[in-house]
């Protein structure tokens, strides 16, 4: 094999170069040349966007994809360029058992019957899951992985390139300060300290414009970096769109298999009642009653009423009966308190 002895010689005295000028720097013994305020700032926004951005990317996957085991898994077929294992959902697989147990019990029967409506819905909400997190993954994670494999990577290896430069600058900026020095003192190996310097300002000139070349490269791309929140936020929409029709298609879903257990000869589902609305319906008459407060008690959130020791307040029972709450009024403030602190007086 060939050798570039004379190419290998130069990289081997840069590279030492390089590590002798960061030395010094590091012991406080030579300058350091810095950088424009608004670099700094677009350097510390890409750290920032990077930083947040594979945070974002591997909470999104943990949420989407709950099993470590098959997130490694995934990883591995999309690297290896192959289609990832059509794995069933949780939901999928509870659906399958209802579904044998109902078979199991009698399809004749209300509860067969109704296990294996149940089942059939879970398996639908499994396939609505599995169809969620593929969407997801291909409007959100995937573009923000290719901006980190792509763009993010460039500039991390384009500011490297940077720093060498910087450090071959600040190197001979060194040599000329020490040539300088000597002028006036005797030459060493038949080279004047006259010529030193001149090759030494020479070398700084050719360090100054390639220094000047790969920071202007770099900051053209960290003003892409700061300029990516656009394309991410329109991510992040195409992300929350898919939740939302995930969601409406899961809410229709359970809504009709509710309507089915009913007509199986079940009792009326339990409907979900906005609490606030309910607090706001002001109650019928025969139903309000007056009741003394027996402690002080402290509101936990803003569906409660914070109440004082002996004062009198009117309370009825909530629109949905709870054994622990009804719902008192003070003037215009509503909220739930608890039954314990309450005295219900005689009318």
């Amino acid at each position: 094999m060939d050798f570039n002895v004379k190419k290998l010689v130069k990289e081997a005295g840069t590279a030492l170069s390089r590590v002798v000028q960061l030395t010094e720097e590091k012991l406080g013994t030579s300058e350091k040349t810095e950088l424009d305020a608004q670099f700094e700032s677009l350097a510390e926004r890409s750290d920032l966007t990077k930083q947040w951005t594979e945070r974002l990317v591997k909470n999104t996957e943990s949420v989407l994809t709950p099993n470590p085991g098959n997130r490694v898994e995934d990883f591995i077929f999309e690297k290896i360029e192959k289609k990832k294992p059509n794995r069933l959902s949780n939901l999928e697989y509870l659906g399958l058992d209802m579904i044998e147990a109902g078979n199991e019990f009698g399809q004749s029967t209300p509860y067969g019957s109704a296990l294996i409506k149940v089942g059939g819905t879970q398996q639908k909400l499994g396939q609505f899951e599995r169809d969620m997190i593929g969407s997801a993954g291909l409007c959100y994670i995937q573009p923000l992985r290719k901006f980190l494999d792509g763009e993010m990577k460039t500039v991390l290896k384009e500011r490297g390139i940077l720093e060498s430069k910087r450090l071959d600058l600040d190197a001979c900026k060194n040599r000329v300060r020490k040539a300088r020095s000597m002028i006036g003192q005797q030459s060493k190996e038949g080279i004047t300290p006259e010529l030193m310097l001149e090759q030494a300002e020479r070398d700084l000139r050719i360090a100054q414009s390639e220094f000047d070349r790969q920071a202007e490269i770099t900051k053209l791309l960290l003003e892409g970096v700061a300029s990516s929140g656009a394309a991410h936020l329109r991510h992040l929409q195409e992300l929350v769109a898919t939740q939302v029709r995930h969601y409406a298609q899961c809410h229709r879903v359970m809504q009709d298999l509710q309507k089915e257990l009913v007509a199986l000869g079940g009792p009326s589902p339990y409907t979900p009642v906005n609490t606030n609305e309910a607090m706001d319906s002001p109650p019928s008459s025969p139903q309000s009653q007056k009741a003394r407060i027996l402690f002080d008690y402290d509101a936990k959130d803003s569906t409660e009423l914070s109440l004082i020791a002996d004062e009198i307040v009117s309370v009825w029972e909530c629109m949905i009966p709870d054994v622990d709450y009804m719902i008192g009024e003070r003037g215009l403030q509503r909220g739930r308190v608890p039954k314990a602190y309450l005295e219900i007086l005689q009318s």
